[in-house]
């Protein structure tokens, strides 16, 4: 199996890329290649579409850390996104919002083509991918009127859009390093995220699902 890894910013899966490097954990005859595309729906789409026109894989993997609306959502947790949708594409009508979709030029909510096997039981959510990280109350309260998300990320639909185009099997799973509320640095827990989700995405490479 030949796999990519992809991840927006490098120090998000600096733990798993360096114990793959060094043949710390074991992927079998598999091959793990990484690629960081850069923060953003943009950079996201131009280097996964750049790399994928002379790359082929069996799977790529979407890692990173994300926010989350939903408070039953620990900080630290690791979840699986099955859904995504690009939530600012279409138009403003006054107090209303039109999607992409209702105005008829294209799509905005994108899946997984891959699950992750059952002995993992990783929480699966759905997630919306943005420009601008919510950080208004007001904001986030039209928001939820209109769409009932758990998770926000700058990538992850782009990144289903692109493997969908490129016809790669995807999925993605990322860590909540703190919740959508007004912006409070103080709260965020990055340090943990990120060891959270190189520690479980280690165990997933590492596993029979992957070597076997």
């Amino acid at each position: 199996m030949r796999i990519l890894i992809v991840a927006a910013t490098k120090f998000e899966v600096e733990s798993l890329k360096s114990k793959v490097e060094s043949k710390a954990i074991d992927y079998g005859l598999s091959t793990i290649d990484f690629l960081i595309t850069g923060a953003g729906m943009v950079a996201t789409s131009f280097a996964l579409g750049k790399h994928l026109v002379t790359n082929q894989y069996d799977l790529a993997i979407n890692l990173g850390i994300a926010g989350s609306f939903d408070r039953s959502i620990a900080l630290g947790d690791v979840v699986e996104i099955t859904e995504d949708t690009l939530a600012e594409l279409g138009a403003e009508d006054d107090d209303d919002f039109i999607t992409i979709d209702q105005l008829g030029f294209g799509e905005s909510s994108f899946k997984s083509t891959y699950s992750l096997p059952a002995q993992f039981n990783l929480r699966k959510t759905n997630a919306i991918t943005v420009n601008t990280v919510h950080g208004n109350e007001a904001s986030i309260y039209k928001l939820g009127s209109r769409i009932n998300a758990q998770i926000e990320s700058m990538e992850g639909a782009a990144f289903f859009h692109a493997c969908r185009q490129m016809g790669v099997p995807c999925m993605q799973i990322r860590a909540v390093s703190n919740y959508v509320e007004k912006r409070n640095r103080d709260a965020w827990q990055i340090g943990l995220a990120i060891k959270n989700l190189n520690t479980f995405a280690a165990e997933l490479v590492n596993s029979e699902w992957l070597i076997g």
